[in-house]
């Protein structure tokens, strides 16, 4: 295979290109709650993203991508197994219609709904489907600065995917040590991406 090949080539696993794949940095987890993670399209292509590596590290969580999803479809990834599906958002003062209080339940209950998108475009996500809008919210507590330095963040708090999940699934479960790799797996997927940037 000449070198032209072997760069255009794609790991079937990781989606990226083989000389970029980011399978090694995989570091499976078991959550007791659920995970579903909703892509925004513009996320998908973007080496500095880290959904699918959230994805392929969470034992059985859904990865689905989209800005508008199919009303009935998107019930059913929200309430598949019976569980309760929660939003990692923040609150946001000003929303017309507030979301219903998050009541603590038992990790196996729950399904952790992240949205993979920037701050603009999680917004519009929101907007343009109103069954997120009626989900009850989980907010982070006592955040750390991101390690995220390969992507411009307005703020030091301002977290990736896959941080903010390992961080939110942690809260919910009791137990953040059990999401540690998670955040280690980050960082060496922060290195690799790093190294593509060249030096000024």
């Amino acid at each position: 295979m000449s070198d032209l090949s072997t760069k255009r080539a794609r790991c079937a696993t990781c989606l990226r290109a083989q000389s970029a794949c980011i399978c090694r940095w995989t570091a499976p987890v078991e959550a007791r709650a659920a995970l579903l993670v909703l892509q925004h399209p513009l996320e998908v292509a973007n080496a500095k993203n880290s959904a699918r590596l959230l994805h392929l590290s969470v034992t059985g969580s859904r990865l689905a991508v989209g800005e508008t999803f199919d009303a009935d479809e998107l019930d059913a990834l929200l309430h598949a197994d019976g569980r309760t599906p929660v939003l990692l958002y923040p609150d946001t003062p000003g929303d017309a219609t507030a979301p219903p209080p998050f009541v603590q339940a038992a990790p196996e209950q729950l399904r952790l709904v992240v949205l993979d998108a920037t701050w603009r475009k999680s917004r519009k996500m929101l907007y343009l489907n109103p069954a997120l809008q009626r989900l009850p919210r989980l907010a982070l507590r006592e955040v750390a600065p991101s390690n995220y330095r390969i992507r411009k963040a307005h703020a030091p708090h301002q977290l990736s995917s896959l941080e903010a999940a390992a961080l939110a699934l942690g809260q919910l479960e009791g137990d953040n040590a059990t999401f540690e790799p998670l955040l280690h797996a980050f960082a060496g997927f922060v290195e690799q991406q790093a190294a593509y940037v060249p030096s000024p």
